[in-house]
């Protein structure tokens, strides 16, 4: 699985309704409303890097009320496992 993060910019207005129609689209996890630089932000799932096309060109980016997207392709995923085995100090040996 192949993961996406999607700064999305939208017409504040309709916020709301712009993130129920992202939520929407088969590829889309989860959409969060943020602050910052961004309105939204959407997590982008698929198996195939080409689908990043048909998802966030096709569909996402023509959502009425996105007025821009940045997208951040996840090249590695850690957990909170794989966090603490990379942060143990190793007392648990002692």
């Amino acid at each position: 699985m192949i993961t996406a993060i999607v700064m999305i910019n939208c017409a504040v207005d309709r916020i709301p309704e712009v993130a129920e129609n992202i939520a929407n689209i088969p590829a889309v996890s989860e959409v969060y409303s943020v602050t910052g630089d961004a309105d939204l932000i959407a997590m982008v799932r698929v198996r195939e890097h080409e689908e990043f096309a048909d998802v966030i060109a096709d569909r996402l980016n023509k959502v009425e009320g996105v007025t821009g997207t940045s997208t951040h392709i996840a090249f590695r995923t850690y957990s909170a496992h794989d966090l603490e085995a990379a942060f143990s100090l190793g007392l648990d040996d002692a």
